[in-house]
């Protein structure tokens, strides 16, 4: 006995949607690197003129098994500087109305097979654009400073220009302190010593970590993470859509 072939034609309209959609849905997942949940994957379509209802998105994106990646907890890596610092001219308040306005500064840490390797970025406030970063086998501040020296290359200052960090002995070194009076910018060092004095920054190594090495790891060498690194920021400046940009990316917004 012969089985019957199914008619896609004759399958009820919302199957013959949700089938669409689903394709939709993978598809802006997967372009995402697979880092977008329900939300994202759902103002990403509305945005390329898919319209569909939220509800749908998460419906579908739980029957097919896609999700979001989820942040994980920070292990603590700054080494707090005993000599003088800065003052915090930011306190908390990581808001600005102008791109070269205020950029925030930090960096983490990836284990790979040959041991730590520590990625500093540079982040412009205004946009969430990353301006500079760099990889290291060292914690010493050379790294940090390559970071900023390439943030400078990449944008001309003309105004006012603070730049804040944590208390960490990179950030205070007399190098980098001189390297930011060299370019006319004001540092600033947040004053309490806990994750909220630099909370930007820290948001945005946890979604480098959650997105690139919880996700793609393990890791072999420091090279298998700069190639990882440079091809995450490449995507989270010019694609990535975050909710207080209005869901723009930060080369959009």
């Amino acid at each position: 006995m012969k089985s019957r072939q199914l008619d896609p034609d004759r399958e009820p309209p919302r199957v013959q949607c949700d089938n669409i959609l689903e394709n939709e849905i993978h598809r802006v997942w997967f372009e995402n690197r697979c880092v977008y949940g329900a939300k994202k994957v759902w103002q990403a379509m509305n945005k390329e003129k898919t319209p569909v209802a939220r509800c749908t998105v998460e419906r579908l994106m739980r029957s097919m098994g896609l999700c979001g990646v989820i942040r994980g907890k920070k292990v603590r890596t700054t080494i707090p500087a005993k000599d003088n610092r800065p003052d915090d001219l930011v306190n908390r308040d990581f808001t600005a109305s102008r791109p070269n306005e205020l950029w925030v500064a930090d960096f983490t840490y990836v284990s790979t097979w040959r041991g730590f390797v520590y990625v500093a970025f540079i982040i412009v406030v205004f946009s969430r654009m990353i301006v500079g970063w760099r990889a290291s086998m060292s914690m010493k501040t050379d790294f940090t400073l390559d970071a900023l020296n390439q943030a400078l290359w990449a944008r001309k200052i003309t105004e006012r220009l603070i730049h804040h960090s944590d208390r960490g002995s990179q950030y205070l070194a007399i190098s980098y302190t001189e390297r930011l009076i060299e370019a006319g910018i004001d540092p600033s060092v947040g004053s309490k010593g806990d994750s909220y004095d630099n909370a930007m920054a820290e948001t945005i190594n946890g979604l480098y970590k959650a997105e690139v090495i919880h996700k793609d790891g393990p890791w072999r060498s420091i090279e298998q993470v700069e190639v990882a690194t440079l091809d995450w920021v490449n995507w989270f400046n010019n694609r990535r859509i975050m909710e207080p940009l209005g869901y723009l990316s930060p080369k959009k917004f």
